[in-house]
């Protein structure tokens, strides 16, 4: 059986899969309440109006793309930080976690730059409405601030993760996530002598929302008594390059895989702007509710990363591919009730973001594209997680890049423009690409998993 999964008991599973869950529902909700940060700007600006909708959706998917490529550079810490803590190299977890928060800062900043670069060359190439460039230039100049403290928040997220401590993530972003609702608001509306600013009140807010989860969370882990056994973060010592390359090489070929995904979403909502402004504003509230629903797999993937990186530290082969088989068969079963839910109530969730029909009938059309590609997208992210925790990363960025952007974004450019299948071609195209790589990495995963098993006996 594919896996090994026949190779323990029911009571095996249930303890494996047990743990996976343990260790990603905290993740999930941390998650959701993060990118809940950006469906309150999405639905806050929606309300606003339909143009600061679109600005709002041009800036975020932006921001989404700089902010996960340059996460997937500080996941490396995941499997590096698991299989240190797996062999119970205990003194050297500190060390690296440190790095990682300086890695995180560095990039942040490196980001911010590249953001504020890219307003006035992508203004120029927008044909909208003036009043949205001004909202988009003053949305991505501030949301780009944002940046430094979401990276730190990450590279402390998976300081946390990999030593089994995920719940207080989960309460700090719950935290963060409410308090964003009346934050916004306040510079959305104008409150408390506040001007209304629009959507670009979202971008502040975000910014404020970010600083706020990266503060606590820094606290929480530099006081709490758990912590104390594996030594305190210090950035005081300041940049170690040994180890710095030992991320940065890892996460490198992370990064890019994640870029070329999420380019992938931020190029068509480039590609489609000047196809109207609700079909750029539906694209991007179903890209945001989909963002919603793909933390489930990416939650079962960060664990899944950090549960084989654990086995493979303590030397537990034949475990870590069977640990990979169970985390596929958690998300095949999740994806199918997801997809069933976005099929019964897709009218209503695109409703829960706008009153504009136009934008409701596009949005729960491409809600139905949305729910198919459900299930691969779902394989493919948690085998990719599993990869990472036995350090596979390079192998898997190809396969993004040819499946992405050669099977999803060249394809999908030619059906859009070239069959006169607009939008819609887009979204075909997606199904296509991601199914391939659901089955390129399968098979990927099944063969390094059972490499490692060769090679240990």
């Amino acid at each position: 059986m594919l896996f090994d999964l026949n190779r323990f008991g029911a009571g095996t599973y249930k303890q494996e899969a047990a743990k996976i869950v343990h260790l990603a529902w905290p993740m999930f909700i941390a998650q959701i309440a993060q990118v809940g940060v950006g469906v309150v700007d999405t639905v806050m600006a929606g309300r606003y109006g339909a143009e600061d909708l679109a600005a709002v959706a041009l800036g975020i998917s932006l921001f989404m793309t700089l902010y996960i490529s340059l996460m997937g550079v500080i996941t490396a810490l995941n499997p590096i930080l698991s299989q240190l803590y797996g062999a119970q190299k205990i003194s050297d977890l500190s060390q690296v976690g440190s790095q990682g928060v300086w890695l995180a800062f560095v990039l942040g900043l490196v980001g911010m730059l590249i953001m504020w670069a890219l307003i006035a060359p992508l203004n120029h190439y927008f044909e909208l409405g003036e009043y949205v460039k001004h909202v988009f230039a003053y949305y991505m100049f501030w949301i780009a601030m944002a940046l430094p403290f979401a990276l730190v928040y990450r590279s402390l997220h998976a300081y946390a993760s990999s030593l089994n401590k995920p719940k207080p993530m989960m309460w700090i972003s719950l935290f963060g996530l409410c308090m964003s609702i009346p934050i916004n608001y306040a510079l959305i509306y104008g409150m408390w002598g506040l001007p209304g600013l629009g959507g670009i009140g979202c971008a502040i807010g975000t910014v404020c929302v970010f600083a706020i989860n990266t503060v606590c969370l820094w606290l929480y882990i530099r006081y709490d008594a758990y912590f104390r056994q594996f030594g305190r973060l210090n950035l005081a010592s300041g940049l170690d390059f040994p180890v710095l390359k030992r991320i940065v090489v890892l996460g490198i070929p992370i990064g890019l895989s994640f870029l070329i995904e999420v380019s992938l979403f931020t190029f068509i909502s480039i590609l489609i702007a000047n196809l109207g402004v609700e079909y750029v504003a539906s694209q991007q509230v179903v890209i945001n509710i989909s963002s919603l629903v793909y933390m489930v797999p990416q939650s079962l993937g960060a664990a899944l990363s950090v549960c084989v990186g654990y086995a493979v530290g303590s030397g537990q082969m034949q475990r870590a591919r069977y640990i990979a088989g169970v985390g596929l068969t958690i998300g095949l079963a999740a994806s199918c009730v997801t997809v069933l839910v976005i099929l019964i109530f897709r009218t209503s969730i695109v409703s829960m973001y706008t009153t504009d029909a136009a934008v409701i009938a596009i949005g729960a059309t491409l809600l139905v594209f949305n729910a198919v590609f459900q299930l691969p997208d779902a394989m493919q992210t948690i085998a990719t997680g599993a990869l990472r925790g036995y350090k596979v990363t390079r192998l898997p960025m190809v396969v993004h890049a040819i499946a992405f952007w050669v099977f999803g974004l060249c394809l999908g450019y030619v059906l859009c423009f070239h069959f006169n299948m607009g939008i819609y071609g887009f979204w075909s195209a997606l199904i296509f690409s991601l199914t391939l790589a659901a089955i390129a990495f399968i098979v990927l995963l099944s063969r390094v998993s059972q490499r490692f098993v060769s090679k240990q006996v």
